[in-house]
């Protein structure tokens, strides 16, 4: 990918530390499971849109290996610090993350008051964050997309 100065300053706008963890946290547009996303150009001249903790590894630390994802040590997905991040195998990423989770993607914890086990059909049980759950309830009821009463 290439990423000008005029874009990597783009880019450094985006995120805030965070001085209790020391993730520096994306506060620009996501895909859905809460990664950053940027817009970048590839040296061959196609552009498009690529996770920004990769960018951020790409730019800081060097090339991603090929075969390699990048891992999140801090566990969160919001985090570009190069120090937070690790090319590990697929196999190795999968690995660390299996319930180790311990937060939503918007940041609040998944405690026993705070979370509602779905069975949504799958191999295992899919975790919900109540006040997550609340504010697109309202969300929806505000905007008139749910019927009340």
């Amino acid at each position: 990918m290439v990423i000008d100065t005029k874009r990597w300053v783009r880019f450094c706008s985006k995120f805030e530390l965070d001085p209790s963890s020391g993730c520096w946290n994306w506060t620009a547009g996501t895909w859905r499971k809460g990664y950053g996303c940027f817009f970048v150009e590839y040296e061959d001249g196609r552009r498009g849109m690529v996770q920004a903790h990769r960018v951020a590894y790409t730019m800081l630390v060097g090339p991603i290996p090929e075969g390699l994802v990048i891992d999140h040590l801090c566990r969160n997905v919001k985090c570009m610090n190069p120090r937070h991040l690790e090319a590990v195998t697929s196999r190795e990423n999968s690995l660390r993350g299996n319930n180790v989770k311990t937060h939503c993607v918007r940041g609040h914890e998944f405690t026993p008051d705070n979370t509602y086990v779905w069975r949504n059909g799958g191999p295992r049980p899919a975790r919900r964050c109540i006040i997550c759950t609340r504010d697109l309830a309202r969300r929806r009821r505000q905007a008139g997309l749910v019927a009340t009463g």
